[in-house]
């Protein structure tokens, strides 16, 4: 009795110790994002060199949350599925692979819904001219990818669209090989299947 009642205390202890990780994660997560975004969005607001020094110092801070991430949910299988997107987001914007952070966060926060709200607005914009052509196809492209790699499937018309897209098939190979083989990609392609079955119920 004495051992099962240790094992209980030493389970319960385990996970409360991971739901503080996880509360860690998310809380540093949105700090991270809503940092990237200010960033971008008060670009013009810096004194010259100002906002390079300051990008640096995010993206050094993003770098060193990604590898504390990684670390913290090796072994942890549920873990690795809940926050395999969000890694695979932040290496995304490491690597300049994706640049606007709105997009980063949906990806991250794995928000398929809000992603095809975006795109949905950003073909709206584009047709009522409040954005460029190239404003446009930038964030499509970012938008689209992040939804394949959620698992989402594209209609012909976007898939068409990426194919179209030169810096697409760029952008789509530099994500791949982010995650490439590893932990992170088999839980998202496994999570995204358990989603896609759920949608399907």
């Amino acid at each position: 009795k004495k051992i099962m009642k240790s094992s209980k205390i030493g389970a319960s202890r385990g996970k409360a110790q991971t739901e503080l990780l996880r509360a860690n994660i998310n809380d540093q997560v949105s700090r991270l994002l809503d940092q990237l975004e200010d960033l971008e969005e008060l670009k013009e607001e810096f004194e010259e060199g100002e906002y390079e020094e300051t990008k640096e110092e995010t993206m050094a801070q993003l770098r060193e949350f990604q590898e504390f991430l990684e670390r913290s949910v090796t072994g942890d299988m549920s873990l690795v599925s809940e926050y395999g997107a969000t890694i695979l987001a932040l290496q995304a914007a490491i690597s300049q692979a994706f640049k606007t952070p709105e997009v980063i966060r949906m990806f991250a926060k794995k928000q398929p819904d809000a992603l095809r709200k975006r795109l949905a607005d950003l073909q709206r914009d584009k047709k009522i001219r409040q954005i460029s052509n190239e404003q446009f196809e930038s964030q499509a492209v970012e938008i689209l990818i992040a939804l394949k790699k959620l698992g989402s499937k594209l209609s012909e018309k976007e898939q068409s669209f990426l194919d179209k897209m030169s810096s697409a098939r760029h952008m789509e190979d530099a994500v791949d090989k982010l995650g490439s083989g590893s932990s992170v990609e088999k839980s998202l392609i496994s999570t995204a299947s358990e989603e896609i079955n759920k949608a399907k119920q």
